[in-house]
């Protein structure tokens, strides 16, 4: 896991044309085995875990469908839950714009002569988003079991819609 990803990804090529792929992965996840473990709207397919097994930190595995050349391509993302992520952004958003703030009220204070004490926000506004980026990472982590287990859900799921895991591996056009 490389330390700056904040939302790891990876692509799966379907030999299927995108239409078919999305019926046939939206049949697998409605499936007795994949049943309440993933949903899907639209070309999007959100796999997730049980609400008794999450935790703060606890990730979701997002996908979706996308038309190539020779069938269609899943892009899939590992992210905290939507309200976890927009906490997070609304945060580096807070801090960004203070520090923002504070370098123009900084350099008024310099200019009219005064002593800039409200540029003393910016090194503390970047500790705090190294502080949010370091937790972020923290919980990543402490979240690696999860994202194995939403993997497996999700190539569990590819196996039921597609069959084979190995012919996924080479788009055909013989959909």
């Amino acid at each position: 896991m490389k330390f700056f990803q904040l939302q790891p990804a990876f692509e799966v090529d379907v030999p299927f044309e995108k239409d078919v792929a999305i019926e046939r992965l939206k049949a697998a996840i409605a499936s007795e085995e994949i049943r309440g473990l993933a949903e899907s709207a639209g070309t999007v397919f959100d796999f997730k875990i049980e609400r008794a097994e999450r935790r703060f930190w606890s990730p979701h595995l997002s996908a979706q469908f996308s038309a190539t050349d020779g069938g269609s391509q899943l892009f899939a993302r590992y992210s905290p839950r939507p309200e976890i992520w927009t906490m997070f952004m609304a945060f580096y958003f807070v801090v960004a714009v203070l520090m923002l703030l504070a370098a123009i009220v900084g350099y008024v204070q310099w200019s009219l002569g005064y002593q800039p004490s409200c540029l003393l926000v910016i090194p503390i506004g970047a500790i705090l988003i190294i502080g949010l980026h370091v937790a972020s990472m923290i919980g990543q982590s402490l979240s690696a079991d999860q994202m194995t287990l939403l993997r497996e859900r999700f190539d569990r799921a590819i196996e039921i819609a597609f069959g084979d895991p190995s012919a996924i591996a080479k788009p055909s056009s013989n959909a």
